[in-house]
């Protein structure tokens, strides 16, 4: 049973209101206290959408990584916002995103971010006030799937920590492909491979170090909670890869200079692939059961489930212990494919940790355990109305 106690720290939304979102047209929820949310619905109503839009409340591309123009209301005039009144870390405030009506065909899009209606630069700026962590289906493969969906994932953690990490992400993909165009083109002059190639190893190493310590301070997050609902398998992560393993007992000088030298050395091998080959962007996140000693991939299918959430749930713990507020939780069809006993170990987690959740799930009866202490919502063609 979900109990909430004022006097815990944790960041939530009071009031969340969308306009041309997703399946919206118009939809406002108002809340009184961050306890639990739940969202039930037919498959198809518009439960997803609704966490989607406020994981726009975080750093990064959302939920789904969808482009600004899919997010808009087929009925629309390609417009949409998101706002949110929050007791967040700093007190009481307002976010909001969106993008406007599109000037023309080729018009940029570009999304709008504002803090008590101020403009701000970006989504960044929201983590002053909120942070935002979520599990949906579309992670289940994630064990068994190539390592650059790891490393996303890995990324989010990190972005979820240190709001700055996506900037050094993609700065490493923009220097990596124009490393790759100047090797497409056998007159470059050298000087300018050497120039991209210097600020390859140094945001390159900058990813790696920020990926490792996320990666250390959750394994030590893990750790500390090892004997802590023992019916989610405890995982075992790790980094791969050349660069990471060197940050414990070399400075980032020396890596970079050693970066420096692979690329060089490299050239034609990377010109030949038609892609830089080396570098924090073929590094796998490794994760193992712990109890079995075997990979992730390995488990079966409800134990990768059970990983994954153990992983969430130590992940939102370190956001607390790091900022003193815990995050806005987004639990997306979670709780239908747990068994009563690892569903019931959830609620005690969540409990534990007080954050402010929101679970969707087609059927209102997978949540008759915390019925009576959460707000409990029905979304049905785009509306949503509280339940009973």
């Amino acid at each position: 049973m979900l109990h909430y106690s004022k006097a815990m720290t944790a960041a939530f939304i009071r009031r969340l209101t969308l306009t041309n979102f997703r399946s919206y047209h118009a939809a406002q929820l108002s809340l009184e206290e961050a306890g639990p949310v739940v969202l039930t619905g037919v498959n198809g109503a518009g439960k997803t959408n609704l966490i989607e839009a406020i994981s726009m409340l975080a750093p990064g591309r959302g939920l789904h990584r969808a482009t600004m123009d899919e997010l808009a209301f087929s009925e629309g005039d390609g417009s949409w916002a998101v706002s949110a009144e929050i007791e967040g870390m700093l007190g009481l405030s307002t976010l909001g995103t969106g993008i406007d009506p599109p000037a023309g065909e080729d018009a940029p899009t570009n999304r709008k971010c504002r803090i008590d209606r101020e403009n701000v630069g970006s989504a960044v700026a929201f983590a002053e006030h909120l942070r935002v962590v979520w599990l949906t289906p579309s992670m289940d493969p994630l064990f068994n799937g190539p390592a650059s969906e790891r490393r996303r994932f890995l990324d989010r953690l990190v972005l979820a920590v240190d709001a700055q990490h996506s900037s050094r992400v993609n700065a490493l993909e923009r220097s990596l492909r124009s490393r790759n165009r100047l090797l497409e083109d056998r007159s470059s002059d050298a000087h300018w491979l050497d120039a991209i190639e210097h600020e390859t190893a140094e945001v390159a190493v900058a990813v790696a170090a920020a990926r490792a310590e996320t990666v250390n301070r959750l394994a030590a997050a893990l750790e500390a909670t090892r004997d802590q609902a023992p019916a989610f398998a405890l995982p075992d992560i790790a980094l791969d890869g050349w660069m990471e393993k060197m940050l414990p007992d070399r400075n980032a000088r020396e890596i970079e200079d050693r970066y420096r030298e692979l690329l060089k050395e490299n050239r034609a091998r990377d010109a030949a692939a038609g892609r830089t080959l080396d570098g924090p962007h073929r590094s796998d996140f490794l994760v193992t059961h712990a109890g079995k000693g075997i990979p992730a991939a390995e488990a079966s299918t409800g134990e990768q489930k059970a990983l994954l959430i153990r992983l969430v749930l130590a992940h939102a713990r370190l956001i607390k212990e790091m900022t003193g507020y815990a995050p806005v939780m987004l639990l997306d069809e979670v709780v239908a494919h747990l068994d009563p006993l690892r569903r019931a170990a959830l609620y005690d987690a969540l409990s534990s940790l007080g954050a402010q959740v929101w679970m969707t799930g087609a059927d209102p009866a997978a949540f008759g355990d915390i019925a009576g202490r959460a707000a409990m919502f029905e979304v049905r063609g785009g509306n949503v109305a509280p339940l009973g």
